[in-house]
């Protein structure tokens, strides 16, 4: 396969899974905007998301002060930002038509038929409290091109390195979740445990759709300890850190039987794989969470420039 056809699957994956993460991100500042102003810190919580998409520097750079419909905004529609869903949606549809052989029926028409109803939709569309009602059209967009890959596609090269994109981003995504928590979501007078932490972290799973299954994992109440475990170390979780990094390395497994390359690649998805299955959550928080999570971001972004110079993307 061409490193160009190569490259354009991969991303092609990663930003239909990076548009319905900013949904995700989007979907964590809206919820925490509409939480009681309790404490001192706890209005930067469109910041706080800014933070966690990689994107306040952009945000900055074009608006004078933060506030909610402008972040909504950034986040959502403008083309100056690289990662809004609009952009990402274009980009991904724009490398599928690039390898439409490459694609089956079904997928190219979950990404152009996603981008031709998007681009119908007018940011004052979304007054009167329908925002949530569009992130959740979002999300299943996002889950029709899934679906359409997982039912369709060939599991040859092609769904590796789709594999490969998705699987990096997502856990990129659900680190980035994770980081929102510890910048700001505590207010500094808020005891870790309490009422309104325990609401927040429920926020935070239910950005991750995790809300029911660790409800029904633990049975219990919200603990920081439990909830960062389920996103960091559950196996089984669909969007933690250890379950996206095993599809990681399945796909650079994959890639390699069946191109005799991607040594690198492999190399660095199993090392990060390997750190995330001798991890204790006590060594984790001891240590720093946040630490924890800036150094599996960077990490993660290893293992996806090793894919691309494996595989000589252009």
């Amino acid at each position: 396969m061409l490193g160009r056809t190569a490259a354009s699957l991969f991303w092609m994956s990663r930003y239909i899974e990076r548009a319905e993460n900013i949904a995700r991100l989007t979907e964590v500042g809206y919820r925490i905007s509409l939480t009681p102003d309790v404490g001192s810190g706890h209005r930067e919580d469109w910041k706080s998301t800014l933070i966690a998409a990689g994107c306040l520097d952009g945000f900055l750079a074009k608006y004078a002060a933060i506030d909610g419909e402008k972040a909504q905004y950034w986040l959502l529609f403008d083309r100056d930002n690289p990662s809004s869903v609009r952009n990402c949606l274009e980009t991904a549809r724009n490398n599928g038509r690039a390898v439409r052989t490459a694609l089956t029926r079904e997928m190219w028409e979950a990404l152009n038929s996603t981008w031709i109803e998007f681009a119908a939709i007018r940011p004052a569309d979304l007054a009167s409290g329908r925002l949530p009602e569009f992130l959740d059209w979002v999300r299943m967009r996002s889950n029709l091109f899934r679906g359409s890959l997982l039912g369709t596609l060939l599991r040859d090269e092609g769904y590796h390195f789709s594999q490969a994109g998705a699987f990096i981003e997502r856990a990129d995504n659900t680190a980035r979740i994770l980081d929102v928590k510890y910048y700001v979501l505590l207010p500094s007078n808020e005891t870790v445990g309490g009422d309104l932490d325990a609401s927040q972290w429920e926020t935070i799973l239910r950005s991750v759709s995790a809300h029911r299954s660790y409800r029904h994992v633990y049975k219990d109440r919200y603990r920081p300890w439990n909830v960062a475990d389920f996103l960091i170390l559950s196996p089984e979780m669909p969007r933690s850190l250890r379950f996206s990094c095993e599809w990681v390395n399945r796909a650079t497994a994959g890639l390699s039987a069946a191109t005799g390359a991607g040594a690198s690649a492999g190399a660095h998805a199993g090392a990060l794989l390997d750190t995330l299955k001798t991890a204790n959550m006590d060594a984790i928080f001891r240590d720093g969470l946040h630490e924890f999570l800036t150094e599996f971001l960077t990490r993660n972004n290893a293992v996806s420039s090793a894919i691309a110079a494996d595989y000589n993307f252009i």
